[in-house]
């Protein structure tokens, strides 16, 4: 039996991931801060596809969280064959408006849990000789604004890093570059995003549904959505200032601040 473990579990990309993975048969470890919606997400997975689910509340935004999804991704008796990097958050506000500690606090999640996680997994997967690692970046990866997109650029690149540096091992890396997701996100964030037109939402099912194709297929990078892929192809040739000053123009029409 195949075990995932999946951070930021309980909503949004990460809730869509675990109902995708327990339905394809996969055993589960479910990480997230709170620990009752954790456990009702568990109960409902296990009522509709008879997996075992185990789950972790940890803070992914300190050493301790970060320590105990480790050892648990550590432990050899019970071996984790998938991980699913999804914990992430956004802070409203463009950079000296944030507090510096918030932003701090993003690069842990972002970066260090990314980086000591994957670490972790892919220890026990390079012995096994198989496993399956998927980052989730975002477009904001391509697009020069802030604290957010340069934490999800380094996402995307450090996931690049480890597929040429372990080619061979048997293991497949995958950074997932969404847009818009129908999420809890931005509400989280105290960012209004109803004005954002129908046409730049996914679902968060399908996005997982992409990533998984794209994982299958070996690729590395998985943009979802040709509306987007579109996106990231004229973030790669357009100048930075001209698409940063575009990207701070639409996140101005979600941020209440502004």
């Amino acid at each position: 039996m195949t075990t995932s473990l999946v951070t930021g579990a309980t909503a949004g990309l990460g809730a869509a991931f675990a109902r995708r993975l327990a339905a394809d048969a996969h055993d589960l470890v479910l990480v997230s801060r709170d620990a009752d919606r954790l456990d009702r997400l568990a109960a409902a997975l296990r009522a509709a596809h008879g997996v075992e689910v185990e789950v972790l509340a940890a803070d992914l935004a300190t050493d301790a969280g970060i320590s105990a999804v480790e050892a648990r991704l550590h432990d050899p008796a019970r071996p984790v064959d998938v991980l699913v990097n999804n914990a992430g958050f956004g802070n409203r506000g463009t950079f000296l408006d944030v507090p510096v500690a918030d932003e701090v606090r993003m690069i842990k999640v972002h970066c260090e849990a990314v980086l000591r996680l994957t670490a972790a997994a892919v220890d026990g997967m390079r012995e096994r000789r198989r496993g399956f690692v998927v980052n989730v970046a975002s477009v904001a990866a391509y697009m020069p604004r802030g604290t957010y997109g340069a934490s999800k650029a380094w996402v995307v690149r450090f996931t690049e890093g480890l597929v040429h540096e372990l080619r061979g091992s048997g293991i497949r890396f995958l950074a997932l570059c969404p847009g818009f997701v129908r999420t809890e996100f931005h509400a989280r964030a105290g960012m209004d995003a109803s004005r954002l037109p129908s046409w730049a939402w996914l679902d968060a099912d399908a996005v997982v549904a992409a990533a998984l194709r794209d994982l299958a297929r070996g690729r590395t990078v998985s943009v979802p959505s040709a509306r987007y892929k579109v996106a990231v192809a004229l973030a790669r040739h357009v100048p930075p200032a001209v698409f940063g000053a575009a990207s701070t123009r639409t996140g101005r029409r979600y941020d209440p601040k502004r």
